[in-house]
Formats: C-alpha cells, structure tokens, sequence
C-alpha cells in the first residue's frame, strides 16, 4: 500500500519462508547498495550508502511474539546540504 510518493508500506500474512526470502532479498540490495520495494500499489527505491543505523526489538506477551527490524541512514547529498546552509559573518 502506498501512503505517499516518498514512503512505500506493506503488510500481508506470509509463512517462514517467504519472509526468509524477503530478508534475503533485503540482504543483497544492502550489499548492492539498491533496495527496490514494490506490490500492485506502488514501489520504492532507496540507495542505501555510508554507515547504516540498526534497531532490532524482540517482545514476547502471552502468546503474541514481535520482532521488529528497522535500518535507517541518512543520504550524504543531504548532509552536505545542511552544511552548507550555515553563514556566519
């Protein structure tokens, strides 16, 4: 489901192994420095470079378990850009 031109979201039932395989497909596009995410309502592409935070949270209540997996980086065009925007005189 997409919610904007600049943010791709998805949610569906799968089994253990189709999600292994997205992982792995998210695996290969880190390693290749391109990370395309799409269905029949959208896509996404991001390109994923330079040091890469990570936060990995695992919660177990009664019976209902969560693992969430979120990596998150900040595009280097836009660091230099805010550095720049600063002018001291």
């Amino acid at each position: 489901m997409r919610t904007s031109e600049n943010s791709f979201k998805h949610e569906s039932i799968q089994d253990a192994s189709s999600i292994r395989s997205l992982l792995e497909s998210i695996t290969r596009g880190l390693a290749e420095g391109r990370l395309t995410f799409s269905d029949e309502d959208g896509e996404i592409v991001m390109e994923p470079e330079g040091l890469l935070q990570l936060k990995v949270t695992a919660i177990r209540e009664d019976s209902h378990n969560k693992i969430s997996l979120r990596i998150s980086w900040q595009a280097e065009e836009k660091l230099t850009q805010k550095q720049n925007a600063l002018k001291v005189e």
